[in-house]
């Protein structure tokens, strides 16, 4: 048996237990049970070996699951591990007979000395077994004290030319004062799973299409700059970086080129950077970029280099060169931003001012009170709308929609108003910042519920609603309406959902499929505030509405705007012409209903027939008197 080597008897077999543990709490335990030295370690004695070479039977107190010394050795070697004692003292290394197929290095003498083997290992490396031994600053009062390492052996010391990594797993052992003496371990090679281990901690840092830091991370590091900033009474600047128009190359070419240009537009910021800086993929079109020490003149100057790197080239594509611009908005911290979510919304602010102005620019966060005004009214208008919403303080208001030839109410639109300690809050003020807010869509179905409850409680009632163009697109409103018709189907023939003009200009299409399933269940349609979202005609053939309700604007100039009248008059002939009926709206005075009534106009709404009231206009049914906000009892 070559000198430096363990001899794998029944008994080491046993203690080679430990291959089976990991870096985990309580493996201290199991090391313990492990610790007392191995019997038969070292050169297998006269009486052993003639023993085995006649063949001599086995020993009856031997652990029968335990393989013999030779199926030992081979299942340590396929498993890719091997066992070895460290004597500290005179740092020399004993190693199982299969260390050098587990290690294969180009100098196998090199295992058996502490020094030398430490040697082998990557500077870089996380752990060595001398640091997790030796300067680990533990004593040991006889139980010994668990290790466990994690290293690297350089590719230029395998023979393999391939670095191969290690975990280092065992216990070492103290002297009379407790430190480090000897230490026994296993081996095993986990370059593999030490790969697998460190993609995933990119992946977890990192976007997967760029490569570049994700949102999450980006976050951290944009902290980090601030708090350093602070500390050294410096600055540093956040900028967000929007691709301009990436939506319409979405639509042109596909999203692998959208792709495409996301990656090489990451690709071009990313050299333009310090080596200090970071760059992270905030949204789809969006990134970050943290510039440390970086005063405002300097971020303007980075920002102008950032939009020359894209905007100077095209992006090459298997579809041909696509022309690529961002927008950039700044902020400057810690003066204006003393968080990294306060960054994040103020380069948010910025960018949405670049966007409002121009593409392909940039703009600095600067403080405004109005907008700060701005931001207070929201908060207090999102907390209202919840609130309300929560506490069922949203009802409606009924405006009547007369016939123009009689005066005799054949609609009423629902306006909303919201019950507050303060004034009533109208509708106008309601829905834009509801929409502004992101809450417009539990708007539309409280909306819904409401004007059920309604229709339940008052038979003769005729209801028109208002939804918003989310609503448009919300499969759940569309459910709540199938459901509800299917109890009560005749509701729909006493129901009217109004969108405005620029609501269904945004998607003609799917608002034609809106507007067919609810014509399918006997709900007409009108197209609200015609006029003033720039469509032309031919939109109202596309949907197949059912009325056309003409914006007020083009009512109350009627008899002085002579273009108002031809506007009018056209929009009446061609609705006639698609069979659709017309409301005039903001109808003020009787002469002005006459001239609409010459124009052939259908139907009326305005102050001359009846501002919106919150008093039902029509009888109670005597069975459902319950408020209206009960829905559940308007339903019974």
């Amino acid at each position: 048996m070559p000198d430096g080597h363990v001899l794998l008897t029944k008994k080491w077999c046993r203690w080679a237990k430990i291959r089976k543990m990991r870096c985990v709490p309580g493996r201290a335990a199991i090391f313990r049970r492990y610790h007392a030295p191995p019997q038969g370690v070292g050169r297998m004695t006269s009486n052993e070996t003639s023993r085995t070479a006649a063949g001599a039977a086995p020993d009856e107190s031997a652990d029968p699951a335990c393989p013999d010394t030779l199926n030992a050795e081979e299942i340590l070697t396929a498993v890719g591990e091997a066992v070895y004692e460290w004597t500290i003292a005179d740092d020399r290394v004993r190693w199982s007979a299969n260390a050098a197929e587990v290690l294969p290095v180009k100098n196998a003498a090199a295992l058996h000395e502490g020094r030398r083997f430490a040697a082998l290992i990557d500077p870089d490396s996380p752990l060595t077994r001398f640091d997790a031994v030796a300067g680990s600053g533990k004593r040991d009062h006889g139980d010994g004290q668990p290790y466990c390492a994690r290293y690297c052996l350089k590719g230029t010391a395998t023979a393999t030319g391939e670095a191969i990594w290690i975990e280092d797993t065992g216990v070492w052992f103290g002297d009379g004062e407790g430190l480090p003496a000897r230490a026994r371990g296993i081996v095993r090679k986990v370059t593999e799973r030490h790969a697998a281990e460190v993609e995933l901690s990119f992946l977890s840092q990192h976007d997967a299409l760029t490569g570049q830091l994700n949102r999450a991370h980006l976050m951290k590091r944009l902290a980090e700059a601030i708090a350093t900033a602070r500390e050294k009474f410096a600055s540093c600047a956040f900028l967000i970086a929007g691709i301009d128009n990436l939506a319409v190359v979405n639509d042109t070419y596909g999203y692998e080129v959208a792709d495409r240009v996301i990656a090489t537009v990451a690709t071009r910021l990313q050299r333009q950077l310090r080596s200090g800086d970071s760059l992270g993929r905030l949204s789809g079109n969006k990134f970050g970029i943290v510039l440390n020490a970086c005063s405002e003149a300097e971020m303007e100057v980075a920002a102008e280099r950032l939009l020359d790197a894209i905007a100077s080239e095209v992006v090459t594509t298997e579809l041909g060169p696509v022309s690529v611009t961002i927008s950039i908005g700044g902020v400057s911290s810690p003066r204006h931003a003393t968080s990294a979510t306060k960054a994040l919304g103020m380069a948010h602010e910025a960018l949405d001012h670049v966007h409002r102005r121009q593409s392909n620019g940039f703009a600095i966060y600067q403080p405004s009170e109005s907008r700060a005004a701005a931001r207070r009214r929201n908060v207090e208008m999102a907390d209202a709308i919840v609130k309300g919403l929560n506490e069922r303080r949203f009802r409606l208001a009924y405006q009547p929609i007369v016939e123009a030839a009689t005066g005799k109410p054949v609609y009423h639109e629902c306006l909303l108003r919201l019950d507050t300690a303060g004034p009533v809050e109208q509708s106008g003020a309601l829905i834009a910042a509801a929409e502004r807010l992101g809450l417009v869509r539990l708007i539309d179905h409280r909306v819904l519920e409401l004007a059920v409850e309604t229709l339940a409680r008052y038979p003769a009632a005729r209801l028109s609603i208002n939804i918003s163009a989310e609503c448009i697109g919300d499969r759940s409103w569309m459910q709540k309406l199938v459901a509800t018709l299917a109890r009560r189907p005749q509701f729909g023939r006493r129901l009217a959902v109004e969108l405005t003009e620029t609501a269904v200009v945004r998607n003609v299409g799917e608002a034609a499929r809106f507007i067919a399933a609810l014509r399918d269940l006997s709900v007409k349609t009108a197209i609200d505030d015609f006029g003033t979202g720039y469509s032309s005609f031919h939109i109202l053939k596309e949907l197949s509405a059912d009325l056309v309700k003409i914006d007020g604007s083009f009512i109350t100039t009627l008899l002085t705007d002579e273009r108002h009248e031809v506007f009018v008059t056209a929009l009446v002939e061609i609705a006639k012409t698609f069979h659709l009926e017309t409301v005039a709206e903001w109808v003020r005075d009787e002469e002005t209903a006459a001239r609409l009534r010459a124009l052939g106009v259908d139907f009326f709404q305005g102050e001359l027939y009846g501002l919106a009231a919150s008093e039902a206009p029509w009888p109670e049914d005597e069975r459902l008197k319950v408020p209206i906000g009960n829905a559940s009892a308007a339903q019974r």
